[in-house]
């Protein structure tokens, strides 16, 4: 004798109703994975009628139990709808995103960085990034070898964002040379010395978009890859 089980049960119910359990299809020919794990409106209904037909005439589904039950396949319908709409959303900012990101290929942007190329006039601007305020900053402008060309101390600083301008001299008076250059910034506190970000102006050379969809990266002069989201402004 072959042992009917609680799950069997349940299959021979929801296939006389013309549904099948998820994960399993009376024609696997015509029903596809996604349709397999999934229960529409119209599977919902059947199975609200069969709940109806088969109640206990002493103890009859509360009219409270089955609004409740209709809000809840509503709300996950609509939840499921958003989910889609979103989706939709996110795949047109990703082709958004890419545009504006060729759009930069040839311009000059400002990102954080160590190594700035000079303008034609020999120099350079950058901003040093001051979380808190300090009792002075002091900038380095070295070559890429180590060799410092310019040294020059700020001065107390409130936080905020120093923009910064060298006019490519050395501390001789110089011209500096083509670069490019390196530039470090340090805030000199009464508790120590706290290295500090760096902005500085870079040309974007290229513009690479990852193939899992993630934000482009821009192909920078000296300073590699940078996502998109990491530009603070564009020249």
């Amino acid at each position: 004798m072959t042992a009917v089980t609680n799950t069997d049960a349940f299959d021979k119910a929801m296939e006389a109703l013309g549904i099948s359990r998820p994960g399993v299809s009376s024609n696997p020919k015509v029903q596809t994975e996604a349709e397999s794990q999934t229960l529409d409106q119209g599977d919902f209904l059947r199975l609200m009628t069969a709940q109806l037909n088969n109640q206990d005439p002493f103890k009859p589904v509360e009219n409270e139990a089955m609004v409740a039950q209709m809000a809840q396949f509503s709300s996950v319908s609509g939840i499921a709808e958003m989910n889609q709409t979103m989706k939709a959303v996110a795949s047109r900012l990703d082709t958004a995103n890419s545009a504006q990101a060729l759009g930069y290929v040839g311009k000059t942007v400002l990102v954080r960085g160590d190594v700035a190329y000079p303008t034609t006039e020999g120099g350079f601007d950058s901003v040093i990034a001051l979380d808190t305020a300090a009792e002075d900053v002091q900038v380095s402008i070295t070559d890429m070898a180590g060799n410092l060309l310019r040294s020059v101390s700020l001065g107390p600083q409130p936080g905020g964002d120093i923009p910064i301008s060298w006019d490519g001299n050395t501390e001789s008076g110089e011209p500096a040379g083509d670069g490019p250059f390196m530039i470090t910034a340090t805030a000199i506190r009464s508790g120590g010395n706290t290295a500090l970000p760096v902005l500085v102006w870079s040309p974007v050379t290229s513009v690479t978009l990852p193939p899992d969809g993630s934000a482009p990266l821009l192909n920078l002069a000296g300073l590699g890859q940078k996502p998109i989201t990491d530009v603070r402004q564009v020249g």
